[in-house]
């Protein structure tokens, strides 16, 4: 039983870390707090890098949507 749990977790981590990456990417497009220019380049961040942009997009351009 906890093996099986054990063996889920790495998948279940992955599934929430690829949610997070999509409501950033979400977030970046919505955004009515940045402008145009601004906006087409978090989208580019955040799809091209992926997690680490989903991530330096929630610490830095995030908070301006606010």
């Amino acid at each position: 039983m906890i093996n099986g749990i054990i063996q889920l977790l790495p998948a279940l981590i992955l599934l929430l870390l690829f949610v997070f990456w999509i409501r950033m990417l979400i977030h970046a497009v919505t955004n009515k707090g940045i402008d145009g220019g601004e906006k087409v380049a978090w989208v580019l961040v955040v799809l091209f890098l992926n997690l680490l942009g989903a991530i330096i997009y929630f610490f830095v351009g995030k908070p301006k949507g606010a």
